[in-house]
């Protein structure tokens, strides 16, 4: 009897009516009377396509504008320019080729994000005080102890030094830690208030992603036209103050050059090997392998130091450094090969310059015995350093140099040597070095550009480099990240 109820009732529940919403209901309902945007009122029944159509019959539609053709000659005052479905295209911009008779003036900057890590700043550089600059301050000294309109000291040249000016803030980790929007209209606008050269009242500028439109880390920018040389020409503006102030800023390298051809094809780079194709610098290594005195190899390292900073005459320092060594056996350079870093992304490098038909050439203030090994590894054409007399019945190292030593002024020979031998205009010659010895040979080339290098040759050199992989290299001649990739892959 309970089974029979239970069916009944299944069956009263599936014959029932589904409820509906009436026409009262749906003119009440909640999503009617509360949407910003209602659609037309129709009246119930059918509701489709054709209704649709019929609205629109009683709508007025402005008719679709006559494209007129076009009949004149693009001109720079006025270029024409086609806008059709959205798309507005001009036929000339300032970064075109210029009209027959005229000549290009255009400056290309090249900004390298340098990364994250810490800049020092002048509180803290770790330079030397002046000579006069008081040792120590007297604990007992106070103002108490001092007469009205009296200084703190009779000595003149104990009087204290004003404090070092405030480096600029570091905006970089404000507004982006890579080449960001703000960071290339900062650099418009300083590149903006250099003079244009007569007749040329606005400043053009173009710009590319060099390897990734996303958080860029090297960007090109096009520069029409570039500031005027009477005012300022290309060195003095590379060393310009607002240029430094902006590098510091923003935590970038910035490097100039003219747009030429020249520019994006290289015939020969030169390069310095310490601390540039290499991370070290060899004879340290080599004085790191004497124990006796305890003291040499500091004192070694303290003399390549500065040396490298220009505060001793390279040759002379060479000569001496090398009679500290004497008694080295000759066995020690092979020993060494092992213990060579060789820079990041040098391999890469000397690859993708192969690829260009570019040559290649390693000009070395240290020792040819290593340096001709580097050379033949990597596959460099020409290799140049400093020979070492050997006596021959001891094998080991008599501290004397055979030869001229191979100071800023061989290098800077070799280089228009070399250049001369291969065929190569020196405007097509890059130079790359990181010490005061590489800053001749940086002039006699088309480009210098200093890598990690020492204060001194930061100012000097066209262009300077301050990254983990000299790979960057190839930026500076206008190559994409995916070119260089496909280049050095």
């Amino acid at each position: 009897m309970a089974e029979t109820t239970a069916s009944a009732r299944r069956l009263s529940a599936t014959n029932s009516p589904r409820p509906q919403l009436t026409s009262a209901m749906r003119s009440s309902s909640f999503l009617r009377e509360h949407q910003q945007y209602r659609p037309p009122h129709h009246p119930e029944g059918r509701f489709g396509i054709d209704t649709v159509v019929e609205d629109m019959g009683r709508t007025s539609v402005s008719p679709s504008r006559q494209l007129q053709a076009f009949n004149g000659i693009p001109s720079t005052e006025n270029p024409p320019t086609i806008v059709e479905s959205g798309i507005n295209h001009a036929y000339s911009h300032p970064n075109c080729t210029p009209l027959a008779g005229s000549q290009t003036n255009r400056l290309i900057a090249t900004l390298f994000y340098k990364g994250n890590e810490p800049r020092p700043s002048a509180a803290n550089s770790g330079a030397a005080s002046p000579p006069n600059a008081p040792s120590s301050v007297d604990p007992s000294a106070s103002d108490s102890n001092i007469p009205a309109n009296s200084a703190p000291t009779q000595n003149p040249d104990a009087f204290p030094l004003e404090p070092p000016a405030a480096e600029p803030e570091q905006l970089d980790h404000l507004y982006g830690s890579y080449i960001s929007p703000l960071c290339i209209t900062s650099f418009l606008h300083l590149m903006s208030t250099f003079p244009l050269p007569q007749g040329e009242t606005d400043l053009n500028s173009s710009h590319r992603c060099l390897d990734r439109q996303d958080s860029p880390r090297v960007v090109e920018l096009t520069l029409s036209p570039a500031p005027s040389p009477s005012f300022l020409g290309l060195r003095d503006l590379r060393k310009h103050e607002l240029i430094y102030r902006f590098e510091q800023e923003w935590g970038v390298d910035v490097a100039l050059q003219p747009d030429t051809l020249w520019r994006r094809h290289p015939r020969l780079v030169v390069f310095d090997m310490d601390s540039t194709l290499i991370t070290q610098e060899v004879i340290d290594l080599l004085a790191a392998t004497i124990t006796n005195p305890p003291d040499l190899a500091a004192r070694v390292a303290d003399i390549t130091h500065r040396a490298m900073l220009g505060e001793l005459e390279f040759d002379a320092a060479f000569r001496e450094r090398v009679q500290l060594l004497a008694g080295l056996p000759a066995s020690i350079f092979a020993d060494l090969r092992k213990d060579l870093d060789v820079t990041n992304g040098v391999p890469k490098l000397i690859k993708a310059l192969k690829r260009l038909g570019v040559k290649t050439a390693v000009l070395s203030g240290g020792f040819l015995p290593l340096t001709s090994w580097l050379a033949g590894e990597m596959g460099i054409d020409h290799a140049h350093a400093n020979e070492v007399v050997i006596d021959e019945a001891t094998g080991r190292l008599t501290g004397e140099v055979k030869g001229t030593i191979v100071g800023k002024e061989r290098k800077r020979d070799l280089l228009v040597q070399i250049a001369q031998q291969e065929g190569v205009d020196l405007s097509q010659v890059v130079a790359v070095g990181d010490g005061a010895n590489d800053l001749l040979m940086m002039e006699a080339a088309g480009l210098g550009v200093a890598w990690n290098a020492k204060p001194r040759v930061q100012m000097e050199a066209d262009a300077r480099l301050n990254g983990d992989s000299l790979l960057d290299l190839l930026y500076m001649f206008g190559f994409s990240a995916e070119e260089i990739e496909a280049l050095s892959s």
